[in-house]
């Protein structure tokens, strides 16, 4: 089995875009990059993603294939109104979640938006677990209480999904504000181990772009050095309105960056390899000097932006531009390839595992429980926690040790 698309015809008369991504006959072309849609790279310059072993980069396609089956289940299951609410599929945009997650170490936190069914399987949610949530079950991740927007994962460093736009952001610089403190104030960390170093990760759509809430987390993350990377998944639309109609400088958003003193990157997000070997370093960089960056992570989205949206605000031949250059097929090919490390019945092997997986988690998702009533009132407030600062005899209005 080949997962790769079709190409298109290079007579294709797809439309010409004038902002973000320039459609051409044949290609895409994204900020920073060549035209076959590569990132630019010093030549002889080595990969990062090259010294990784095979079994990492046959575990990256079954994260995403894992995540692309899911999300079609998860399909079925809410035109079967088995699943209620909203729904936002990540399909398409798999390579973003896998990649960038997998550039972290484990217990570096992580928080996103309300497409985040993707970051809760990469980042080790169990199949299972996720799709309880979906179906409003207690065995889901949050016990049913969250459903598809608000995937929560404590023990894997997920501080969950966020329904509003934007809000998720100032999150994302507490919690690296938590660590800082935690490795600079209290030399221990809230649990008693040893302190580390830390990169928290904010991810946002680019539709958050023009919250206020994203530029006070960027400032003040700025102005305190936080170790958060601001991780724009930028699909090009906001809903329904292209980037360009709706946020500033759309053809070059790293320069947003810098008005906060932060380092701002584009990467394309349709190749995970490329993602891995732009985005780690970068994670290097701000852990080791506790600064924070920005991201603009291009990618796109083949669905709509929930299970309600008639998608009349795009071409066709725009969504089969970027199947073209899907990102579990473009790492497929070059396992079979260049690395030649799988076959065409291993990648089926995988194809069915992950079909089974999703499959298994629908049923069990809808013969779990549903929450009792008592739930209603359980997990309101939490338990009065002790004061953790160092500083006991610290008066009101003194610097902050952190600062």
């Amino acid at each position: 089995m080949s997962t790769t698309p079709a190409p298109i015809n290079p007579s294709s008369s797809a439309p010409a875009g004038e902002g973000l991504y320039a459609i051409t006959s044949s290609r895409v072309h994204m900020p920073g990059q060549n035209g076959n849609g590569t990132a630019k790279r010093e030549a002889g310059k080595p990969r990062p993603s090259d010294a990784l072993p095979n079994a990492t980069l046959i575990k990256w396609l079954r994260d995403m294939i894992l995540i692309r089956e899911f999300e079609n289940r998860c399909a079925q299951a809410y035109q079967q109104a088995k699943i209620g609410g909203f729904c936002h599929l990540y399909i398409g945009q798999e390579a973003l979640a896998v990649g960038t997650i997998n550039s972290l170490n484990h217990d570096d936190p992580i928080v996103t938006a309300y497409r985040d069914h993707g970051h809760a399987l990469a980042r080790g949610m169990s199949a299972r677990a996720c799709m309880a949530e979906m179906f409003g079950k207690s065995a889901g991740c949050a016990k049913g209480k969250g459903g598809s927007m608000h995937m929560f994962d404590k023990p894997n460093w997920n501080f969950g999904g966020h329904g509003i736009v934007g809000a998720q952001t100032p999150l994302g610089a507490g919690l690296a504000f938590a660590a800082k403190y935690e490795l600079e104030v209290m030399k221990r960390s809230v649990d008693g181990g040893p302190a580390k170093k830390k990169v928290a990760l904010a991810y946002l759509g680019d539709g958050a772009l023009n919250q206020g809430a994203l530029h006070e987390a960027m400032n003040l993350a700025g102005l305190w050095g936080l170790p958060v990377i601001f991780v724009v998944e930028n699909n090009r639309y906001s809903m329904g309105t292209a980037i360009e109609r709706g946020t500033t400088m759309a053809h070059d958003l790293k320069q947003k960056a810098v008005a906060y003193g932060m380092e701002g990157v584009h990467i394309d997000g349709m190749d995970i390899r490329n993602i891995y070997d732009e985005f780690k370093p970068l994670v290097d960089r701000c852990r080791e000097n506790s600064r924070p960056a920005f991201v603009d992570l291009l990618t796109y989205r083949y669905q709509g932006h929930s299970m309600s949206d008639p998608q009349k605000y795009r071409a066709k031949d725009e969504v089969e531009m970027f199947k073209s250059r899907d990102s579990i097929a473009l790492l497929e090919q070059h396992l079979l390839t260049e690395r030649k490390c799988v076959t065409e019945a291993d990648v089926d092997k995988i194809v069915a595992e992950c079909k089974a997986i999703a499959a298994d988690s629908a049923d069990f998702a809808e013969s779990a429980p549903i929450p009792a009533a008592e739930e209603l009132f359980s997990d309101v407030y939490a338990e009065i926690v002790p004061n953790l600062s160092p500083a006991a005899t610290y008066v009101h209005g003194e610097k902050n040790p952190l600062l």
